[in-house]
């Protein structure tokens, strides 16, 4: 089925999840909105190091680390945040991108980061000439990264490069559980394509020792390739934070939102957060670690809201031994949509407790 839904995706020109396009039921299988991956043991024949991963735990703040300052990256192990990435990509200049690889595969090995629950790497993307080596160099380290971020993804090829460089990097590696990949949707192209970079990622991805976990929105690299001005209200691109989301949870991808570049604007930063969980994203992306409280407290749900589920939901199993379909709650009538926030609050709240834990 979902051979033939890409197939159809390409007729119609790839612009059918514009409307209401549903991927097949094989692209969303045991997928559900958050990632929910067991916990995991990732152990090599080139040697075995425990990874442990919260198993109901979003990327609700995803930190960006330059990979080639060892200082910044051992202040990792006494900071608290969902997912540090460890950076390969914009965050180092040219004549430093030898220094990250090998630096970046130095600390994953030696580092111990018991306080940051996903260890992810970004490495530069297909068409800058350095992901190969990139790759060649962290994917020999002995303790894998938890995610692999994939910048700039403007089509199919990409995806096809990145499987062979990591079945050929990881072919000789007794890899116990998938390596996740987090795509980037970065420009024009990339939004109308996202569909099928999707679904051929997924479909790839299957029976390999790696798998699509999400896609981040770069908000930066999207305005200077469609030419639009960054405003207060961030109204540029709201079309394209909708669509990254909207085809993200069709799969049922984690979707990661736009930087707040103004480390110092902190009200800021909370309204594009709150805004950004409200559309349905499940994370955002920074780059200071003064940002990652607020953002992971405004991807998380309040005590109001976990108050308004939990009532919900029970006096939604109460007119379910009654026979009864819709019901008053709190003077609004209460329909399955409804009843299906309030479980997504509650597997947030769940989510949430176990990275506090």
């Amino acid at each position: 089925m979902l051979r033939t839904a890409r197939s159809l995706l390409r007729c119609t020109g790839r612009h059918l999840a514009e409307s209401a396009w549903i991927p097949g039921e094989n692209a969303v299988k045991n997928r559900s909105v958050v990632s929910t991956r067991p916990s995991r043991q990732c152990s090599t024949t080139n040697g075995s190091h425990e990874q442990t991963e919260s198993s109901k735990t979003p990327q609700r703040a995803v930190l960006y680390v330059p990979g080639h300052s060892e200082k910044m990256l051992k202040k990792l192990t006494d900071l608290k945040v969902d997912c540090a990435v460890m950076e390969c990509e914009d965050g180092v200049a040219v004549n430093k991108k030898a220094d990250a690889r090998e630096t970046v595969c130095r600390m994953l090995d030696s580092l111990d980061l018991p306080l940051v629950t996903d260890v992810a790497v970004r490495i530069n993307s297909m068409e800058s000439g350095f992901a190969e080596d990139d790759l060649t160099s962290i994917l020999k380290a002995q303790r894998l990264p938890d995610t692999l971020f994939f910048p700039k993804v403007d089509s199919v090829e990409h995806i096809y490069w990145l499987v062979r460089q990591l079945k050929s990097n990881l072919r000789d590696r007794d890899v116990t559980s998938p390596l996740k990949v987090i795509i980037y949707a970065e420009s024009a192209i990339a939004l109308l394509r996202l569909p099928e970079i999707i679904s051929e990622a997924l479909e790839l991805f299957d029976s390999e020792p790696f798998s699509l976990d999400g896609v981040v929105f770069g908000s930066d690299d999207y305005c200077a390739n469609i030419g639009a001005t960054r405003s207060q209200d961030g109204i540029e691109l709201l079309y394209a934070r909708q669509k990254v989301v909207s085809v993200a949870k069709a799969f049922g991808l984690q979707a990661i939102d736009m930087v707040h570049i103004d480390v110092k604007d902190q009200e800021g930063l909370q309204k594009y957060s709150e805004e950004g969980a409200m559309m349905g994203f499940t994370g955002k992306q920074v780059i200071h670690p003064t940002q990652v409280s607020i953002v992971q407290q405004a991807f998380s749900p309040s005590p109001e809201r976990i108050e308004w589920a939990t009532e919900l939901l029970a006096g939604f199993q109460q007119h379910q031994q009654t026979g009864q379909g819709a019901f008053m709650f709190r003077g609004s009538m209460i329909d399955m949509p409804l009843v299906l926030q309030a479980r997504n609050v509650m597997e947030l709240a769940k989510m949430d407790n176990s990275s506090t834990s």
